[in-house]
């Protein structure tokens, strides 16, 4: 029977583990044994440049997820698999994880896949000049006041006839100054 294991991967190379220990199961004939392989990840927008832009991060780094019938020659394969340092468990002996468990893992990237987490990286902080990009406000330069990560929201100071008064506007309608 198949069950959940964590493998330690150097970190950056998640990806090519599991590809060379899904080609190495095929090649031994051993792909009946190793049913799934998986790198948990999340889809997030970051605002670069103005832009906002889709990207994948791993929400384990440095850590594969596979489904396997472990034996020997399955165990093998992975400890014998480059980048790999071994299971997680204790002593390094393998510790299978429960499904429910695995699922917790693969079900934030499901549900980050489904609908992405409006999680957005920004490259300005408090105290930053910015240029308003978009809105009644677009091209006026202000400076950060408050960034409020729960609504992806930013208050920045513009001076409108003279005098400074407060805009709040999305993160992705404000870019760093040149």
């Amino acid at each position: 029977m198949a069950r959940w294991y964590i493998i330690h991967a150097y970190s950056g190379f998640e990806n090519k583990v599991k590809e060379s220990i899904l080609s190495e199961a095929e090649r031994m004939g051993l792909s009946q044994l190793v049913e799934d392989v998986q790198v948990p990840h999340e889809t997030i927008t970051e605002v670069k440049r103005g832009k906002k832009v889709q990207v994948e991060r791993k929400t384990m780094p440095g850590y594969v997820l596979a489904k396997l019938a472990l034996n020997d020659d399955v165990y093998h394969l992975i400890k014998n698999t480059p980048k790999v340092t071994g299971f997680l468990g204790a002593s390094g002996k393998p510790q299978a994880i429960s499904e429910t468990e695995a699922a917790r893992y693969f079900g934030a990237a499901e549900a980050a896949a489904a609908a992405p987490r409006k999680h957005i990286n920004i490259d300005y902080e408090i105290g930053d000049s910015v240029k308003v990009l978009d809105g009644p406000f677009a091209s006026f330069n202000g400076v950060v006041e408050e960034l409020d990560f729960d609504k992806n929201r930013v208050k920045v100071s513009v001076s409108i006839f003279g005098r400074a008064t407060p805009v709040e506007l999305d993160f992705e309608h404000v870019e760093l100054s040149k």
